[in-house]
């Protein structure tokens, strides 16, 4: 479970960019949220926080290298659910 604290240690690093919009930074809560969820089952929650970060990175007020981090973070996401 080690490797999903480090995904949401990437997300709460990404939130505190100044650099990005409040719904971004709404939708980052919202993943790490899904994925803290314990009555959730684990692939249900990755689910579900990809699917944030696929809304995410499909915005377009967002950098590039923003979407890039999103695009890491989701890779990180889908090698946990193997």
């Amino acid at each position: 479970m080690g490797n999903l604290e480090t995904v949401i240690t990437r997300m709460e690093d990404l939130q505190d960019n100044g650099s990005i919009p409040s719904n971004v930074k709404d939708l980052l809560d919202d993943s790490i949220a899904a994925l803290e969820d314990d009555d959730e089952e684990l692939s249900v929650r990755i689910n579900t926080a990809t699917s944030f970060l696929d809304e995410i990175s499909n915005d377009p007020n967002i950098a590039q290298h923003t979407r890039t981090e999103v695009w890491n973070i989701a890779s990180m996401l889908e090698s946990i659910e193997e």
